[in-house]
């Protein structure tokens, strides 16, 4: 009956290893394994004990039974630790893995010296075996090992119950029987060790709550169930490498993209055939600048179809054993449906900005023809300025061009364009101004004058209330000024504000040289049209008073330009 009891025991105990064996994981923690090892062993030393013809046969199944005496209690305390996340310097490891060692090897003794049994006789009682033993100073420390083991998996359990809220209460629950059940077996076993011992039966049991707790812990493991299900839902391919370039391994994934690597052994040296130099190049990249992690892979179509190409992020990290570095890992990750998004997105993007850079460029034209529609309708009503808004636009074009060649301002591109753009806007304000001041063929009175200075004023006002809704600040600011500050001097006598000298916004100030010079050697009802040497006289003798002197040396480069355009305008 003993010899059934324990035969049993051992099977189911197998049957049990078979089943964790067949659903092992890497990531099932180590400690599990040793668990799954040493209980059937243990319970096959019990087995072969019922067995024992004889003395010697006996004295090496106890033996063999006490190895899940000493060491299983101390890999469930172990179990307990890792699952409690509970952190155990390695020294103390190390020594209570040394004394459960010690006490194994002093089992060894029995049937030699008197260590761990001072005694020891063997006797069969029909089918049952016994062995009469006197236990010696070694066999207490044994208890006391046991206990010591026990106790600390209890402290552990119930510090994790206390304190670590991130441990499932249900495991640690669970955990409490594994460790119980061996310690009540284990002293039962000895209250009756003459007709049945227990202790492979709290063994089995024992392994048996290990198995669940195996399979529930690893859907806790959260870090190793998502890598997991990242790696095989995205397609990630990995490969490791250590610091002296062997190779590790790496998944299928990655041996798909890279084929070399399907006939690269464990721990031969990383080659130079192509696509494996191309992943050496991102790890040597890595190696010299840890920032440069970040890299992209393509899978080139057979076919030659760059549409069915597909795309790979590459991240070279470090591969870590515990906190220590121990090498290099390469991941690739599937981006090809992203980057095809992407560009998709992008073309429509280029398309939509054709075509608002085409709409918008309507409404631009569109808007400038207004404005000049509006600033020609404006000089029509003036019979003494005819074709001076073309004029002076061009005079600023060919002063704003000498000034830019110049460098000695510092003026963007888009404001030069917009100075340009609002020129002939500079005299909208006259739309205001009375008929018969404006078509007057001769000189104001000094009523009629202040009545004429009031285009500036208004022009800015104007201005102001056709481009209140453009999106461009910058030209609305620069039109407004040209118009409202082209008539301010150097000097500060100007008007409408009397501003004076960079006071007056460089916009207005380069209008106010085109406009001048173009009053000068254009026919007016007031006088006849000067020539361009006596044009430029007046306009060199106001630099300093009526002009910018800034603009002097860019309106001297400019000279021979405005001379030769206003001759052409002559000839036409």
């Amino acid at each position: 009956m003993t010899t059934v009891f324990y035969g049993v025991v051992f099977v189911l105990s197998l049957i049990c290893s078979a089943v964790y064996v067949h659903f092992w994981h890497k990531h099932f923690d180590a400690n599990f394994n040793m668990i799954f090892t040493i209980v059937p062993l243990s319970c096959l030393g019990y087995l072969l004990f019922a067995l024992a013809k004889n003395a010697e046969n006996a004295v090496i199944a106890v033996q063999i039974s006490y190895i899940g005496g000493c060491f299983l209690q101390f890999f469930i305390l172990e179990s307990i630790i890792t699952l409690c996340n509970i952190s155990v310097k390695r020294w103390m490891r190390t020594v209570l893995f040394s004394m459960s060692a010690f006490v194994y090897v002093s089992t060894l003794t029995i049937g030699y010296l008197p260590v761990f049994y001072k005694e020891v006789s063997f006797e069969k009682n029909g089918n049952t075996v016994i062995l009469n033993r006197e236990y010696a100073f070694m066999h207490t420390v044994f208890y006391v090992l046991v206990f010591l083991l026990f106790f600390l998996g209890i402290v552990a359990i119930i510090y994790a119950l206390l304190k670590k809220n991130q441990v499932p209460k249900r495991i640690l629950q669970i955990l409490l029987i594994p460790d119980v059940v061996c310690m009540v077996s284990f002293f039962a076993g000895k209250l009756i060790r003459d007709k049945v011992d227990l202790v492979p039966l709290g063994y089995l049991i024992a392994q048996i709550m290990f198995l669940g707790i195996t399979f529930r812990i690893n859907l806790y493991d959260v870090a190793e169930t998502v890598i997991d299900s990242m790696v095989r839902e995205r397609g990630i391919g990995y490969v490791s490498f250590d610091f002296m370039y062997r190779y590790l391994g790496s998944n299928d994934i990655a041996s798909t993209l890279m084929p070399e690597l399907a006939g690269l052994a464990v721990d031969e040296q990383l080659g130079y055939k192509p696509s494996l130099r191309k992943l050496r190049r991102y790890i040597d990249d890595f190696k010299r600048d840890s920032k440069k992690q970040k890299h992209v892979f393509t899978l080139h179509d057979p076919d030659g179809d760059p549409e069915k190409d597909r795309y790979f992020n590459v991240d070279i990290n470090y591969l870590y054993d515990g906190s220590r570095k121990c090498g290099y890992v390469v991941t690739f990750t599937d981006d090809t449906s992203n980057r095809r998004y992407i560009r998709l997105l992008d073309s429509y993007n280029e398309k939509l900005q054709r075509e608002v850079a085409l709409k918008t460029s309507h409404i631009t034209e569109m808007h400038d023809n207004l404005i000049m529609s509006l600033a020609m309708m404006v000089e029509s009503r003036d019979n003494s300025t005819g074709g001076h808004i073309k004029r002076t636009s061009e005079g600023v074009r060919i002063l704003v061009g000498e000034i830019v060649k110049e460098g000695k301002l510092d003026l963007s591109k888009e404001f030069c364009q917009n100075v340009i753009k609002a020129a002939p806007m500079h005299d909208l304000g006259k739309i205001a101004v009375d008929d018969a001041v404006l078509r007057k063929p001769g000189r104001f009175t000094p009523e009629e004058y202040d009545m004429m200075k009031k285009h500036t004023t208004e022009g800015a006002r104007v201005i102001h209330e056709i481009l209140l809704n453009t999106d461009d600040e910058m030209f609305k600011s620069i039109a407004e000024n040209v118009a409202h500050f082209h008539h301010e001097r150097w000097d500060g006598s100007g008007y409408p504000k009397g501003l004076a000298g960079e006071n007056i916004p460089i916009e207005a100030r380069i209008m106010a040289i085109a406009d001048v010079y173009d009053a000068l050697v254009s026919k007016r009802v007031y006088k006849e049209a000067f020539d361009a040497s006596r044009a430029d006289s007046i306009i060199m003798e106001g630099m300093g008073t009526q002009f910018d002197p800034g603009l002097k040396s860019a309106y001297e480069k400019a000279r021979p330009r405005l001379e030769a355009y206003y001759r052409d305008q002559e000839e036409a």
